[in-house]
């Protein structure tokens, strides 16, 4: 392999989302390191930044049909039990709910969580608080979406947060989905829930750090044993 292969594979790739974004921040920086040579500098760095931003790498999803998989990078911020959403129509009763707080520096491209049949795709108008914040679930602007795994939904919620403004879904109801695959990406910030059937037994712990598509979240295969209670985490 030549040196040019290697480097060409070592870098990766940038989703389309961000070519209009990457293309808007180096023509600025053009423009105003034109004027003012120290600005250029700084608007480079910031082009950088965008491009590292929109970065989407190829990820190994472990097999498996019973697997749920992170669908963001980023930190565990909750785990238990809370009623889902009203839209995802999943309803009124607690299920188990992991959620995923993406950073800035954090890839904001969404993957399955599990495969499946899209049931459901539903959007909801709201806030933009931090995302970090419980509240955030129930307050900010989100999109949901419903998949059948072989009769067992699962929900996963795509939730914008104080920086983030635009929420982007790239699947339908009724399509296919395999778990890992890319759905969606958040802009800037953001958060992702997991709301899995009551008995579920997670397999992450608060704080610690998600791999979209590869971190193994629960096997639906495993339950809690009857009259055990999860508590809340977070």
């Amino acid at each position: 392999m030549s040196i040019v292969d290697s480097v060409t594979k070592s870098l990766v790739p940038i989703h389309r989302e961000g070519w209009p974004f990457i293309a808007i921040a180096l023509v600025a920086t053009l423009v105003i390191g034109y004027f003012v040579d120290p600005l250029f500098y700084i608007g480079l760095a910031l082009t950088g930044w965008v491009c590292y931003f929109f970065r989407d790498p190829q990820r190994v999803t472990p097999v498996g049909d019973t697997l749920v998989v992170s669908p963001a990078d980023g930190v565990v911020s909750h785990v238990g039990p809370v009623r889902p959403p009203e839209e995802l129509g999943l309803g009124s009763e607690p299920l188990v709910r992991v959620s995923i707080f993406m950073n800035v520096f954090n890839c904001h491209v969404n993957r399955a969580p599990v495969s499946g049949q899209i049931k459901r795709v539903a959007y909801r108008a709201g806030k933009f608080l931090n995302a970090e914040l419980d509240k955030a679930s129930d307050d900010n602007e989100r999109n949901g979406l419903v998949i059948d795994n072989n009769g067992t939904e699962i929900g996963v919620v795509q939730i914008a947060g104080l920086v983030a403004r635009r929420i982007v879904c790239f699947v339908r109801e009724g399509e296919a989905l395999s778990a890992g695959e890319r759905f969606g990406l958040i802009r800037f910030g953001s958060r992702l829930d997991v709301y899995m059937p009551e008995g579920t037994v997670p397999k992450v712990a608060l704080g610690q750090t998600m791999i979209a598509g590869e971190t193994v979240l629960a096997d639906l295969a495993e339950q809690q044993p009857e009259g055990q209670v999860m508590t809340r985490v977070s």
